[in-house]
C-alpha cells in the first residue's frame, strides 16, 4: 500500500505522514463555541476529521484525538473587546451561560451523531481548563513575550517577530499586518494593534471569570487551544485540525503561543479544510446566512426545498475535496442523494451475487486505486469515483454481463464495507429499524418541544399550542416542569 500523504499547511505542500512516536498518533482540532444551534459550516470541519480519525485507525494507528468545546473567551466579531458570545447569547435567552453551554453542547453532540461522525477520544472545555490557561498565561509572562496591563494579559508581537517568525502559518508578513490594521476604540492599552489577549480583566458586571495574579479575569479565545492541546498530547503533537477561517489569527497566535511558551512548533502538521458558501460567501452566524443542521433534516429553512437526511449531507460533504471550497445548492444536495442511494443499493447487490468460476473484474486494481486515492491527502472526490467504477462492474455482476469468483467476491465485499462504512462513515438509513427507530423518533420529538420552548421564550403562544396539541393528536403526553418538559407516547 503507498503512504499516507497530507497536505501541511506548514510547509504548503503534501508530506509523507510520520508520526513522532510509531504506531500512535495524537490529533487536536478545533471544535465549536457553543452559543447556538449547530450549521452547516459546522458540519465540514466535523466530518473532515472524522474522516482523518476513521483513516488513521483503519491502517492501524491508535489515536487520542482531542476535540475542545470552546466556552468561554471568545468574544463577539473575534476581538479583544466586547461581550462574550454565550454570555450575549444567556442574556436575550434570559438563561445562566453555563445553560447555554449546555443547551448548544447537547444539541451538537446529537447533530454529530445523526451524521455518524464518531464521538472523540477527549473533549474538553475552555471553563473546565482555567487553571491551564492561567499556566500557560505565567509562561508566556515568563519568556518575555506578554506583558500585563489594568489585570490583563497580552501577547506582544512585536517581541515575538523580532526573535521568532510571525506568519509563517497563515503566509502573512508582520509590515502588511501593520498596514492592515487600524486604531480600535479600547485598544490604547496594548503596545501594538497587531497584540492579541491571553487573559481579560473582567469587569464588575462580566459574569464568567475566574481569580488569576492579575486579577479576576477570563481567558483569551486564543490561549485556551495552545492549554488543552498540550495538556493532552504533550508539547509536540502530530496533527492540529481545523477550519480555514481559523487560519489567522487563532491557529497563527497558537504557533507563536507554543514557541513562546516551549521554544519549539508545538505541531507537525497543520491541517486545514476548506469553507462551505452559500451563493459564493463564508456561511456563518455572524453573516446571518447560515442553514442549520436541524433545518436541514427537517427541510424547515426557506432556502431549502426539501428535507435532507443527515448521511445525504455527509456524502455532500465527502463528494468535495477537503480543501476545496463546496457550495450549498438544492441541486447539489439532490445529487449527493441520488449518489448515496446508487452506492448503498449496490453495496447490497453485493450480499446478493453468487459467485463464478472466472473473474471478469479487477477487484485488486479497484483496491490499489481507492487506497491510492484516499492515500493522496483524503482525495475522497477520486476515491468515491473509483466505488463507482466498482458499482458499475457490481450491476454488471448482477446483470449477467460480469462475473467474479468466491475469493474476489470477499474481497469485494470487504472493500466496500470497508470503504463505504468504516471510513467514509456512510450507513443504510432505510435499514435503520427498532430501537434505533425508536432513538430517531426521540430525536424529533425532543427537537420539536425544543422549538416549542424557543416559542414560549419568544411569547409565540400560536407555535407553542400549535406545536402541543398536533403532538398529542399524534398520542404523545406532554409535561412541562423545572427542566423545560418532559413526554411519553401513549400505548
Amino acid at each position: 500500500m503507498s503512504d499516507f500523504i497530507i497536505y501541511n499547511t506548514l510547509s504548503r505542500k503534501k508530506e509523507i505522514f510520520k508520526p513522532l512516536n510509531p504506531g500512535h498518533v495524537g490529533m487536536y482540532v478545533c471544535g465549536p463555541t457553543v452559543y447556538g444551534e449547530a450549521h452547516l459550516g459546522h458540519s465540514r470541519p466535523a466530518i473532515t476529521f472524522d474522516l482523518l480519525f476513521r483513516y488513521l485507525q483503519h491502517i492501524g494507528y491508535k489515536v487520542r484525538y482531542i476535540r475542545n468545546i470552546t466556552d468561554v473567551g471568545h468574544l463577539v466579531n473575534d476581538a479583544d473587546e466586547g461581550e462574550d458570545k454565550i454570555t450575549k447569547k444567556a442574556k436575550v435567552e434570559e438563561l445562566e451561560p453555563m445553560e447555554i453551554v449546555q443547551l448548544y453542547t447537547n444539541s451538537y453532540r446529537r447533530n454529530m451523531t445523526q451524521l455518524n461522525v464518531l464521538p472523540p477520544s477527549i473533549e474538553p472545555s475552555a471553563s473546565g481548563h482555567i487553571i491551564e490557561q492561567i499556566a500557560a498565561v505565567q509562561k508566556l509572562i515568563d519568556s518575555g513575550f506578554a506583558y500585563t496591563v489594568n489585570g490583563s494579559v497580552y501577547f506582544d508581537v512585536e517581541k515575538f517577530a523580532s526573535v521568532h517568525t510571525y506568519g509563517k502559518l497563515s503566509g502573512r508578513k508582520i509590515e502588511d499586518l501593520y498596514s492592515n490594521t487600524r486604531e480600535l476604540d479600547a485598544q490604547t492599552e496594548k503596545r501594538s494593534s497587531l497584540d492579541f489577549a491571553v487573559w481579560k480583566n473582567a469587569s464588575t458586571e462580566h459574569i464568567m471569570k475566574w481569580p488569576s495574579p492579575w486579577g479576576e479575569g477570563f481567558p483569551g479565545w486564543h490561549i485556551e487551544c495552545t492549554a488543552m492541546s498540550t495538556k493532552y498530547l504533550g508539547e509536540t503533537f502530530d496533527i492540529h485540525g481545523g477550519g480555514l477561517d481559523l487560519l489567522f489569527p487563532h491557529h497563527e497566535a497558537e504557533v507563536a503561543q507554543g514557541m513562546a511558551c516551549f521554544g519549539h512548533d508545538p505541531v507537525h502538521y497543520w491541517m486545514h479544510n476548506n469553507l462551505i458558501t452559500i451563493n459564493g460567501q463564508k456561511m456563518g452566524k455572524s453573516l446571518g446566512n447560515f442553514i442549520t443542521l436541524d433545518e436541514l433534516f427537517l427541510g424547515t429553512h426557506p432556502l431549502l426545498e426539501k428535507a435532507y437526511s443527515p448521511i445525504t449531507i455527509r456524502f455532500f460533504i465527502l463528494q468535495a475535496h477537503y480543501r476545496s471550497p463546496l457550495d450549498f445548492s438544492n441541486e447539489a444536495l439532490q445529487a449527493a442523494e441520488k449518489g448515496l442511494d446508487r452506492l448503498l443499493k449496490a453495496v447490497d447487490l453485493l450480499d446478493k451475487l453468487q459467485p463464478a468460476d472466472v473473474s471478469t473484474i479487477d477487484v485488486k486494481g479497484l483496491t490499489e486505486k481507492c487506497y491510492s486515492a484516499i492515500n493522496d491527502d483524503l482525495n475522497t472526490p477520486v476515491l468515491i469515483a473509483h466505488l463507482f467504477d466498482g458499482v458499475k462492474m457490481i450491476n454488471s455482476a448482477n446483470d449477467g454481463k460480469a462475473s467474479v469468483n468466491k475469493e474476489d467476491l470477499e474481497a469485494l465485499k470487504k472493500l466496500y464495507h470497508d470503504f463505504t462504512f468504516d471510513i467514509l462513515g456512510f450507513k443504510s438509513e432505510a435499514a435503520t429499524s427498532g430501537a434505533a427507530n425508536d432513538e430517531i423518533l426521540g430525536e424529533v420529538v425532543d427537537l420539536l418541544l425544543n422549538y416549542r420552548v424557543e416559542a414560549k421564550n419568544n411569547k409565540d403562544w400560536a407555535t407553542s399550542d400549535k406545536i402541543r396539541n398536533r403532538l398529542t393528536e399524534l398520542g404523545f403526553e406532554i409535561k412541562d416542569n423545572k427542566e423545560g418538559f418532559s413526554w411519553e407516547l401513549k400505548k
